[in-house]
């Protein structure tokens, strides 16, 4: 006899995704009831998804599907450390980062069909100022970004290329320094990203070798680069060679502390947030648990 999980979609109706294509029907008609003892709750304001989470776990169930954007991951994600319930992912978002780091497939019929072979694991996490990440975090040009594509009132692949091109015009370097586990250096940046998962999303790889379950954390610094620099540095992050560009640093820590001249915005998981001149970073090793589909794959 085959003991069924229990699990629940919560599911954030103002992810990208969902507009386009009907999320909730083709969950209700493609799970695997004979796996699945599953339900659908609804998220109504920010926060919702981690207040559901925690009570969900608290009853025990096998998983959490977050079913939504980075955002909603972060959200379900934050209710779920510290538990035995895991979280899946059903895409729906933007970027996707997370879900496109651990295979699961971003058409909603595939991630829901994947659940079938999903295996548990543990992944690492991030701590920015004691706000939980699981892809990255940071400072400089793509908080900018965070900060503009939150405010635009739309969201979408478009929207965030119109933050882009609406703050690089205006944007200006600054110096920041970083102090690892063991040392500090003081740089010049356009950008400082600190990595668990390898990319930001939409397979823009931010951090090509970074890794889910090493313990470490990926500290990118991209330096100011000229406009001739823009269009290798933009081919190398798709196509996950961004390691290999002389504007990029790379380093691994599993502390950072980022000392900036003045207060201003950061994110974490592409949400922004303000924060002071002095901004600590740490990780938690495997203090996730999460389903993936295939147990071969390296995270």
């Amino acid at each position: 006899m085959i003991v069924k999980r229990k699990i629940v979609f919560v599911y954030n109706p103002i992810s990208g995704g969902h507009k386009i294509i009907p999320v909730i029907p083709i969950i209700e008609r493609f799970i695997n009831t004979d796996l699945y003892d599953f339900s659908i709750v609804t998220t109504d304001h920010k926060g919702h998804a981690t207040e559901l989470a925690r009570e969900y776990a608290a009853m025990h169930y096998d998983a959490i599907i977050a079913v939504g954007g980075d955002g909603t991951v972060n959200e379900v994600g934050c209710g779920l450390i510290g538990t035995d319930t895991a979280m899946g992912i059903i895409p729906c978002g933007s970027g996707n980062g997370l879900a496109r780091h651990l295979g699961i497939p971003t058409d909603p019929y595939k991630a829901v069909k994947w659940l079938d072979k999903s295996i548990f694991t543990d992944i690492d996490y991030g701590l920015i100022e004691n706000h939980p990440f699981f892809c990255t975090c940071g400072v400089g040009f793509d908080a900018k970004v965070s900060e503009s594509f939150s405010n635009a009132g739309t969201r979408g692949p478009l929207t965030y290329m119109e933050s882009i091109l609406k703050e690089i015009a205006i944007y200006k370097t600054s110096s920041y320094k970083l102090s690892f586990d063991n040392s500090s250096e003081t740089f010049d940046c356009f950008i400082v990203t600190c990595a668990n998962a390898d990319q930001w999303g939409n397979n823009a790889f931010i951090a090509p070798t970074a890794s889910l379950q090493d313990g470490m954390l990926d500290v990118v610094v991209v330096h100011p680069f000229t406009v001739i620099d823009a269009p290798l540095i933009a081919l190398q992050l798709f196509n996950r060679q961004l390691d290999r560009n002389r504007n990029v640093t790379i380093s691994k820590c599993r502390r950072l502390t980022i000392t900036r001249p003045s207060e201003g915005p950061a994110h974490f998981d592409g949400d922004p947030i303000l924060l002071g001149k002095e901004i600590n970073i740490g990780l938690v090793p495997h203090g996730l648990k999460v389903l993936i589909p295939d147990k071969r794959r390296k995270i």
